[in-house]
């Protein structure tokens, strides 16, 4: 747990400000009506959104209510459990991803500068180390030196790319590569598809032709993951519903997180769009991409002892 445990105190010093907002919320004072308006006004600064942000209040208040407590600070750990919960239920149970095919299909979708091709690079690095062969497939063939940034990964990775020449066909790309894997008996194909505005309905088209191919060489059973930039916040689920219309998605994968981003769009994605979240990413290294840890996320996010400090 040592890395993982190193990347949240990295998260633990970017949320810090905003959790230094709910640490001064939940004081050792009385609840009053004043204390719900300043809460509800802090999650939806933090990214929650206001629907969002007036459910868990409701609920939060019901919870006070029957457990009749009257201090803010007793009320804390409450919010706490409620808010992993709110996340752990969509989560799943086991590995976060499903690599049990061989070769596995993950796809990465995502509009232009979420982190696609970084976050591919950084699976790719990831599944390698625990002992998978992967090849990467180099499906974003619109963007300038798309392919040659994730060559780049796969150089530093020991990882194949599979790459056609600028403004070929996607889906003949990630075609080629799940061939290769095939005949190489490689585990797993990460998909970099192209950044694509998720306003034009022709591009959108074009990653449902490579959801298509992919469903036909592998069934149904293959991981779509949205990457989505952290600072977007509520933006994010214009997004996430056009994308999911031209291919199923199977689950978020967040990037970006910095001094702008505040946490609360990952609570809002478990209300609104009951997507599990499968991985957190701050920056550009290996390392700065983890499991996404419900409990431990919501612990640093409102700046309370971590349960797993004591981990090696």
């Amino acid at each position: 747990m040592a890395i993982f445990n190193g990347f949240m105190s990295k998260f633990r010093n970017i949320t810090s400000k905003w959790s230094l907002g709910v640490s001064n919320l939940f004081s050792d004072s009385p609840l009053s009506d004043g204390f719900w308006d300043e809460l509800e006004e802090l999650l939806i600064i933090g990214d929650a959104g206001i629907e969002t942000a007036e459910r868990l209040i409701s609920e939060l208040r019901q919870i006070a209510a029957d457990r009749r407590i009257a201090h803010r600070d007793e009320l804390k750990k409450a919010f706490a459990g409620m808010l992993t919960g709110c996340l752990e239920e969509i989560q799943g149970m086991g590995r976060p991803l499903d690599i049990s095919n061989t070769p596995s299909v993950i796809l990465l979708v995502g509009v232009n500068g979420s982190g696609k091709t970084t976050t591919a690079g950084k699976l790719a690095a990831m599944f390698k180390d625990e002992g998978r062969s992967v090849i990467m497939a180099a499906a974003d063939t619109y963007r300038a030196a798309a392919a040659e940034q994730l060559k780049a990964w796969g150089e530093r990775a020991g990882v194949r790319v599979v790459s056609q020449t600028r403004g070929s066909d996607s889906a003949a790309v990630v075609y080629d590569a799940i061939q290769a894997a095939r005949a190489a008996g490689t585990d797993v194909v990460v998909v970099d598809t192209a950044g694509r505005l998720h306003s034009k309905s022709n591009l959108m088209d074009e990653l449902a032709k490579v959801g298509r191919v992919v469903s036909r060489e592998v069934g149904d059973k293959f991981e779509a993951l949205l990457v989505l930039d952290s600072v977007m916040g509520q933006n994010g689920f214009i997004q996430a519903e056009v994308f999911n219309k031209a291919i199923p998605l199977t689950g978020v994968i967040l990037t970006k997180f910095d001094s702008t981003a505040k946490g609360g769009i990952a609570i809002s994605i478990a209300q609104k769009l009951k997507l599990p979240i499968r991985y957190i990413g701050l920056g550009e290294s290996v390392s700065d991409l983890a499991l996404f840890e419900p409990g431990e996320f919501i612990s640093a996010l409102l700046g309370m002892e971590s349960t797993n400090d004591n981990d090696d």
